[in-house]
Order: structure tokens, then sequence, then C-alpha cells
């Protein structure tokens, strides 16, 4: 970061707008690009993970492409509709429908990755060539930790659940030995009448 940036502070340092920016751009390029592809990036995503496995379920889909679930759902259908994707039911799950890209979206997808590659030489044209890797390889770390998150809160989860569970039982114990003869008196045998 330039000693001017770090002067300005606020936006100039927050790592969360300059990826916004940087998103920004990217998109922006993208869209120069690949618009005779008529395919938005996300679904040039949805396509080009799903061409790769054949049968994925939206579950599938939403961890190949990190779009979010309802968003991915919503999208499915409108690519359905064009006719760039088919569901069908799951074999391996009778609840559950796989995507498969179409012969037109075979079609749309080979015609847009020119458009795609393009897009990406752009970007990383923006940077000296010295730190096009390092840049790439910090963009796959952010894109794994993201990918990691739902199930690092699943473990979160779980974890935080078993440690309510054990103090709970430290509570309960800590009560016993705090009063032993409340214990005694309750199972005191009764008297019998005489």
């Amino acid at each position: 970061m330039s000693k001017a940036a770090k002067n300005q502070g606020g936006l100039q340092s927050s790592p969360s707008h300059l990826i916004h920016r940087a998103l920004q751009l990217a998109l922006d390029i993208y869209n120069e690009e690949s618009a005779a592809s008529g395919l938005t990036q996300r679904q040039f995503a949805v396509l080009e993970a799903a061409s790769h496995n054949a049968g994925l379920t939206q579950t599938d889909l939403v961890k190949a492409t990190g779009i979010d679930r309802s968003t991915l759902a919503d999208l499915v259908a409108r690519m359905t509709a064009k006719g760039l994707l088919m569901r069908e039911r799951s074999v391996l799950d009778a609840r559950a429908m796989t995507v498969k890209v179409s012969e037109e979206g075979l079609a749309a997808l080979e015609a847009a990755r020119p458009c795609v590659a393009a897009a990406d030489k752009r970007i990383l044209a923006l940077l000296p060539k010295s730190r096009r890797d390092s840049f790439l390889e910090i963009l796959s770390l952010l894109a794994q930790t993201a990918d990691m998150a739902p199930e690092q809160a699943k473990l979160e989860a779980k974890a935080a659940k078993k440690a309510a569970k054990e103090a709970r039982r430290a509570e309960k114990l800590a009560r016993k030995l705090a009063d032993p003869e409340a214990k005694k008196i309750k199972k005191a045998p009764k008297k019998k009448a005489a």
C-alpha cells in the first residue's frame, strides 16, 4: 500500500472496500468482453461447473460456484427455462434434482469461454507480471476460506453444543458437591409407624 493511501485511511485501507472495488472492475471487464455471449458471470460459472460434472445437485453447484443457495435456485430455474440446463430426478437421492448442461447450454458455454479468457487476461494485465501469480494465490486462498466457511460453521456449532452440554454436567456436579447433605436427606429411609 502506498504512503498516500495509508495517510487517507478509511476506505483506502479497508480490505472489504478494496475487494468490492476490484470485483466491480472485474465484472465490468467481464461484461465488456462477454456481452456478445449473452451469459452473465454467474451463468457462465454454473455452466462451467455443470459441464465438468454431469448430474450435480443444486447443493453441489452451490459448493462448486460459491453462489448462495437461493440465488442459485433462481438462476437454475431461469437457465432451465432458457434451455441452457436440464433438471432430472437424482438416481442417488429421489428428493434431489440433478442439473445437466443441455446442447444449447454447451454451445453457449463454448462461445463464452474465449470471451471469459479475454476478460481474465485483461484483468491480469492490470497488474505487474511479477505480482500476477501471488495475486492469483491470494484470491485462491480467499476462495478456499469461503468454501470452508459452511463446514467450519457446522464444526463450531457442534463444538459449542458439546461445550454447553459439558458445562451443564459440570454445574450439576458442582451443585451435588456443594450440598452433599441434600442428597442424603432425600434418600434417608422413612420410618414405619408402629
